[in-house]
């Protein structure tokens, strides 16, 4: 191992080093902090500290005219002397409060999804959207109908309520598959210039955890979505984190403040402000959309300020006698959202169209055996089996370049002196022995895309969440085995099995390379994916163990096939044929 390759083992060792005993326990520190965090009661002051927003100047930025960064400035609303009201509207999906103060959504109830690990129960209840906040369908700018406006409840039915004062008659209708339909009839006349709620989504304690903002946007004939935690949208780095966005930054005004307001003044179709499983959503609206307003909470007690919750507001233009809007409150289920015209909302990326056919066949093998973790192996055994032509083609390759690197040291040495007539040989070497260079890449490359795209779909998908399988309990999360009795969050056994078989890979690929180099790559690729692998989704380590196994077993029976090949060869013994009468006489 010459100099270079044992700087390079110091510093993954060193890194993996860092990883282990001072970010791993940071992160677990945070991770209690937040905790306890939430679960210490809040006195008065402190909620009236919490709710009013530390207002920072903002130095100026140059921003596009479409993007409008403001200080934040929210005023607690006056609530109506008359007392509130609240009716539930149910189906077998959700469960949505409402309130005659501002006819809104005070909270809605995932009925199908736990708060936590286990079945729905007393102890363990259904996911809540806590939308006090800012409320689901809360109007600004119309007159009599913002929250600080009451509300008579008209009549009511299990899907249907009406709400009327001067004002503002609006129904309120819980349809299936998540859908909370608002119309809106103003007495009147609605303002040129008003603004919808979307609700409030908040970050979990998941170190794996976004928060993010899409939008469907509409550029003149076009229209285009964008996703506004990666794109190029002035909302990103807040989204992301950081001191004054991004990963790092200086400690200045806006960088300290814990709220910060963004807007987008242009066009947009549908809007959706998502976690890692769920959202709230703007699907349609009869109404032209100009713009949203988005206001992120930082954790303030976080090293990197992420985000801790993210409301939305959409702003609507265009007067009129009345307004129809539908909103989904709901899983992030492909599904769904596709049948509404937001599958993009997955964020999949430019292999979207490999992840929506896999999303498929990981729900239909889950019909066909209810467990997720089953679904992933019947996952990976049909990946494999669809490409295990071309791996086996790739690997053969790599044997038959391997047996011929003697030859190709005798051309080398030959023709050291005259490149040209190396590289003549060379070609002519591979022709006569039928053998093509690139035959070993290709299948690699093909591959790429598919392994991307079921990064991104187990890394994300909510079927995953809190799916046991075996001695795991989360397929969304890393194991985190006896947490309480470990450090750095427990022990995970799948990056370890992981490593190991990818070390036993590198030993069973066929090498043309030196060998030192190949004992080297041996120890480093297994470190670095145990390194890299360790804090993911254990969904993705079952995969790649699996998949590690499959190629294991395919250069195994490839080894012994060539080995039984090439013992009949030596084994065969040469028969003379026999001897004519005129042969034996010349003889």
């Amino acid at each position: 191992m010459n100099k270079f390759e044992k700087f390079a083992c110091l510093l993954l060792g060193a890194g993996l080093m860092w990883y282990l005993f001072i970010e791993s326990p940071r992160k677990a520190a945070e991770k209690a902090q937040a905790e306890e965090n939430a679960a210490a009661p809040v006195s008065e002051e402190q909620a009236a500290s919490t709710n009013s927003v530390n207002v920072a100047k903002t130095p100026q930025q140059v921003l596009p005219p479409a993007e409008k960064k403001e200080e934040v400035s929210q005023v607690k609303p006056q609530l109506p002397a008359v007392p509130e009201k609240t009716i539930v509207l149910e189906n077998d999906e959700l469960k949505i409060e409402l309130s005659s103060w501002g006819a809104v959504v005070k909270n809605a109830v995932l009925k199908k999804y736990a708060r936590s690990r286990g079945p729905i129960s007393e102890e363990n209840p259904a996911v809540v959207f806590d939308f006090s906040s800012s409320p689901l369908g809360a109007l600004e700018g119309v007159s009599g109908s913002s929250v600080d406006s009451s509300f008579d409840i008209v009549s009511s039915s299990s899907n249907q309520v009406v709400f009327a004062n001067a004002a503002v008659k609006r129904i309120v209708k819980l349809c299936s598959g998540y859908i909370v339909s608002y119309s809106d009839e103003f007495n009147g006349g609605a303002p040129e210039n008003s603004s919808i709620s979307l609700g409030v989504m908040a970050m979990g304690n998941s170190e794996n955890g976004l928060l993010s903002v899409d939008s469907l946007q509409v550029l003149g004939a076009k229209s285009e979505v964008v996703h506004h935690g990666d794109d190029d949208s002035p909302l990103k780095p807040y989204l992301v984190g950081g001191l004054s966005g991004g990963c790092g930054g200086s400690k200045s005004a806006e960088g300290m403040a814990q709220s910060i307001k963004s807007e987008v003044q242009l066009p947009q179709k549908w809007i959706a402000v998502k976690n890692r499983f769920f959202v709230s959503a703007l699907v349609s609206s009869d109404s032209p959309v100009s713009g949203f307003s988005a206001i992120v909470q930082r954790d303030m007690t976080s090293a990197n300020y992420r985000p801790s919750s993210v409301a939305v507001k959409a702003n609507i233009s265009g007067a009129g006698a009345s307004r129809e809007m539908k909103f989904y409150v709901g899983p992030k289920k492909q599904a769904l959202l596709w049948d509404l015209g937001m599958k993009d909302v997955m964020e999949f990326g430019m292999w979207r169209w490999i992840c929506y056919p896999i999303v498929w066949v990981l729900n239909f093998f889950n019909s066909l055996i209810p467990n997720y973790g089953i679904a992933i192996i019947l996952l990976t055994i049909l990946v494999r089996l669809i490409f295990w032509p071309l791996t086996h083609k790739s690997t053969v390759g790599m044997k038959k370049m391997q047996e011929l690197q003697p030859k190709m040291k005798e051309i080398q040495a030959k023709f050291k002196d005259n490149p040209q007539r190396l590289q003549q040989e060379t070609w002519a070497l591979y022709r006569s022995e039928k053998v093509n260079p690139m035959s070993s890449c290709l299948p690699m490359l093909v591959q790429i895309p598919v392994f991307i795209a079921l990064f991104n779909v187990l890394r994300s998908a909510v079927e995953l969440r809190y799916a046991p399988f075996l001695w795991i309990g989360d397929l969304s999360e890393p194991e985190g085995l006896l947490a309480a009795y470990l450090p750095f969050g427990g022990l995970n056994i799948l990056p370890i099995l992981m490593a190991v078989s990818t070390a036993l890979q590198s030993a069973f690929t066929p090498s043309t390379g030196d060998k030192n180099q190949q004992k080297m790559m041996m120890v480093i690729m297994p470190v670095m994916m145990l390194v890299m692998f360790y804090s993911f989704p254990s969904a993705l380590s079952l995969y790649w163990f699996l998949s590690n196994l499959f190629s294991i077993v395919q250069m195994w029976c490839i080894r012994r096939k060539t080995a039984k090949e090439q013992a009949l060869a030596t084994s065969v013994e040469v028969i003379d044929p026999p001897q004519t009468r005129q042969m034996r006489r010349h003889g």
